[in-house]
């Protein structure tokens, strides 16, 4: 059984409907006590990194449990910027801390070079268009379970302003302005930036590779 994660970050819908595509059960669980029994959660989110509040101490443990006995866990979006330090856009509230590094606003980590964006132009006057919205490339970093089978030059649907630094649990990167982390892995933690259930095929392929893991 796979765990959806409601903290009132959205998404939720659409995600779960991409794994019924996939036959795979889910629940939402209303208790943190309730993930003992998961076989994978998956905690999705857009918007405001601040709604990750929600996770309060009581859900930050069960999934760190979850993730010590060894079980998948896979952050979309605003859920896989919650797997690091935490974010410039809710200083005050701490992400799990699973991996080091603290995510910013793209125009903060903006370099020289325009990215080659299927949308059209990135810039307007100079400045580069946030939020990143549209379908990027995702460049597959080094060998991953989340991304097995992902073709080269993979074309993945973004929606979102800030993002991870690429360390060395990033194992696949886009191109915006700056070069960001598009899909993250540390042993069974998993996490991507961009909608899998809005991606396509190449979404479903790193969903099922998520089930595999998991059931």
């Amino acid at each position: 059984m796979i765990a959806l994660v409601d903290y009132g970050a959205g998404n939720l819908t659409s995600v779960r409907k991409a794994l019924a595509h996939l036959d795979a059960p889910t629940t939402t669980p209303t208790r943190p006590a309730e993930l003992d029994a998961a076989d994978g959660i998956i905690v999705p989110g857009v918007g405001n990194f601040e709604v990750t509040a929600a996770l309060g101490a009581d859900w930050r443990a069960a999934i760190r449990a979850h993730i010590e006995r060894q079980r998948p866990m896979l952050g979309i979006c605003v859920g896989m910027q919650w797997l690091f330090d935490g974010s410039t856009e809710a200083p005050g509230h701490p992400g799990l801390q699973m991996l080091p590094g603290t995510c910013s606003l793209i125009t903060d980590q903006e370099d020289a070079t325009p990215e080659e964006h299927r949308g059209g132009s990135d810039r307007v006057g100079g400045r580069l268009k946030v939020p990143h919205v549209g379908w990027n490339t995702l460049r597959v970093t080094r060998p991953s379970w989340l991304l097995d089978g992902v073709a080269k030059g993979a074309q993945v649907y973004f929606t979102h302003s800030f993002a991870a630094p690429v360390t060395a649990d990033c194992v696949g990167a886009t191109r915006y302005g700056v070069e960001f982390a598009a899909a993250v892995e540390r042993g069974l933690v998993g996490g991507v930036q961009f909608h899998p259930e809005k991606s396509s095929d190449v979404g479903l392929r790193i969903l099922r590779n998520f089930l595999q893991k998991a059931l």
